[in-house]
Formats: structure tokens, sequence, C-alpha cells
């Protein structure tokens, strides 16, 4: 799939004028069904960046979607999110695809004089997202489905004083929701995220393993999500949920391994292996290690003696 020049929706107007369909009911939030849209058939590949949040519950597709890091396959019942000014790709739909769902558009303007205005950033599938659908059992495509009907049924309702607050307060019960069921797929889908923890701890090995780690210092929790292909958020919530450590610990945690493997198996000073593990300074290394072991170097390293 070539990487085509992404189209680019500013307004919600613009989108539904893309798709083939009237004017929006409401110009700062819609909710689209899929089997309206016209959707151009044996496309090689739709590219598109929104000016707004995109939220997307898709069935009876057969093509790939690849957005952030990863390709997906539409198994049903996938929901996915994204914020403002992230690429969405995929190829087009196939003649024969029964595609179905909903897509909810929400411009941020919709927010402003809202609590949700400042708290959806907390929301970090708006981040990590882009990496990683949220799959969903009938009864939590049940609920979803619910609220989004309910957000619809608001909006073409005559518009008062009362409406905004209203879908405002519906929207923020499906992203608590949809947090909800993100924390319940990190303990379920063992083998994706089993699998990100053994190549972290493999790039951790081979990283403290360097002969030129003194140069290349320590490693930052941003180079290991760089690494992984994910985001540094969606990292610290995947280790916060399986290990109850964050990225910083685990790094730490192999680090102070390594160092006691230096410690009890060479004859190299204190200052010296500290150089060796990425340290400017042999007192950072020290005061760390008498955190992390309630021993200093010098105290382990008598064990041995």
């Amino acid at each position: 799939m070539q990487n085509a020049k992404p189209i680019r929706f500013k307004t919600i107007t613009e989108a539904h004028r893309a798709f083939g369909l009237p004017s929006p009911e409401h110009p700062l939030i819609s909710i689209l069904n899929y089997s309206d849209l016209q959707v151009p058939e044996n496309v090689d590949e739709i590219s598109a960046l929104f000016d707004f949040y995109y939220i997307s519950l898709k069935r009876g597709f057969t093509n790939k979607l690849f957005y952030g890091q990863q390709t997906y396959d539409f198994d049903d019942g996938m929901m996915y999110f994204v914020a403002p000014n992230q690429i969405l790709r995929g190829a087009g739909p196939e003649p024969d695809d029964d595609l179905s769902g909903w897509v909810m558009l929400i411009h941020p303007d919709f927010l402003w004089g809202t609590s949700l205005a400042k708290n959806i950033k907390k929301y970090e599938f708006f981040d990590y997202a882009v990496n990683e659908a949220l799959f969903l059992s009938n009864k939590e495509k049940n609920i979803v489905n619910g609220i989004v009907q309910t957000i619809q049924n608001e909006y073409r309702s005559n518009i008062d004083k009362f409406s905004q607050d209203i879908m405002i307060s519906h929207l923020e019960a499906l992203l608590n929701y949809s947090e909800r069921f993100y924390q319940r797929q990190f303990l379920t889908r063992k083998k994706s995220t089993h699998k990100v923890l053994e190549q972290m701890e493999e790039l951790l090995n081979d990283y403290f393993d360097d002969d030129d780690l003194a140069n290349r210092g320590l490693p930052s929790v941003q180079f290991v999500a760089d690494s992984l292909h994910i985001s540094v958020k969606y990292l610290g919530s995947l280790l916060k949920q399986l290990t109850g450590q964050t990225t910083q610990q685990h790094i730490h945690e192999k680090l102070i391994e390594k160092a006691k493997e230096k410690l009890s198996t060479t004859e190299l000073s204190i200052s010296e292996i500290a150089y060796e593990l990425g340290f400017e300074h042999s007192q950072s290394f020290s005061k760390l290690f008498k955190t992390k072991t309630n021993q200093s170097p010098m105290e382990f390293r008598k064990l041995f003696n």
C-alpha cells in the first residue's frame, strides 16, 4: 500500500460533502451510518486527515486499516479513536463488503466551555488508540451503540440551552465506558500485550549489553516506546496494568540487574561500572542503586568477597 497524500477535512460539513451526504444537522457534531456513505470502490488507498475527533465502530469491512504504527483487520466490533491531525489510511471497501456501523465526528469547538474541553486529554486512547484498536464484546457494543443513539437523538431534536450539556454528558459516558473496556482489553488480550513485554525485555537486554553504552547513555522512556513503535502513554498504561510498574521502573530494574552482574563478576571500580552503564557521575549511579536495593554498590560487592 503506497502512501497517498492525505485529504484534509477542516469541517464536518466538508466530510459530509465528500461522502455524498447532505449538510450535517449540527455543524460541530455528527453521527454517520457507514451504510449511508458513498465510498468509492476498488480504490487502492484512502488517506484522510481530520481537524476534528473521529470515533468509529465499523463492521463488515474486509480490507485493512492503517493508523499509527500498525495495520488492523476489521474484526467484528472493532472500535477506534482518532484525534485531530492524525492520519487515517486504508484501502477502500470491496464490492461484496456489507459495510455497517457508525462514525462520530466531533469538532473541538463543540467542547469549548465544557469540562470535556480539558478532560478529553486524559483519555489516553486518543494517543495510543492509533496503535491499539478496541475490540468489543456484544454486550459492550450494545452499551456503546445505545449512548451513540442517544446523542444523535438529542441533536436531531429541538436544540436549546440544555442540548450541549446533555450531549457532552453522554459523550463523557461513552469515553468512560471506552476507558473501562480498554482496561479490560489489557488483561484479556494477553497474547499481544505479553508480546510487547517480551520485545521490551529483549530491547533492554540488547541495550545494556552494548559495548558502546557509555557513549549512548541510559535509555529513555521515549526511546523504548519509539523502538517498540507504540506511544509513551500506551506503553505506560500497558505496563501499569500488567506489572504495576512504570516504563522507567522497568528500565531501572534492568539497569540494577546489569550493575549487580558487574559488581559481582568483575573487579571494575564503582566509577568504572557507573561509566560503563551510561552514568556521567558515579554519585548518581550509587544513589539510584541504594534507592533500589537498600545497599550501596560497595556493600553489595562485599557480599561476594
